[in-house]
């Protein structure tokens, strides 16, 4: 593993508001390069010992992994759920130039980097 490997990192989100300003700050803090809001997804899952179907929203932020933990806690800090989905895989292949766009855009001489 590189600490400038490449990640998409899911979280799911409550609604459009949660996401857009989730979206906004990982972007803004220099967490992630770019995220992506899928405007509707169904959830299918076990919480509390009760099955749960809710609608959400799913971002995909690109970042590189040595970027991940700090993405991870800003995600928590803002998060209105008690334990947010935040899902990272490697990504492990792609355009060069997008690649290295995302590696430079998240990058420790990023601006408003945490």
């Amino acid at each position: 593993m590189q600490e400038d490997e490449v990640l998409v990192v899911m979280v799911s989100c409550p609604d459009g508001e949660t996401a857009t300003r989730l979206a906004t700050t990982l972007v803004n803090e220099g967490l992630a390069a770019c995220v992506n809001q899928l405007p509707e997804i169904t959830s299918t899952y076990v919480w509390e010992g009760r099955l749960q179907t809710e609608t959400e929203r799913l971002l995909f932020a690109k970042t590189a992994r040595s970027r991940l933990a700090a993405l991870t806690r800003r995600v928590h800090d803002l998060h209105p759920y008690e334990l947010p989905e935040v899902v990272a895989l490697p990504v492990c292949g792609g355009s060069q130039r997008y690649l290295d766009w995302v590696r430079q855009s998240v990058g420790p001489d990023v601006q408003g980097t945490s």
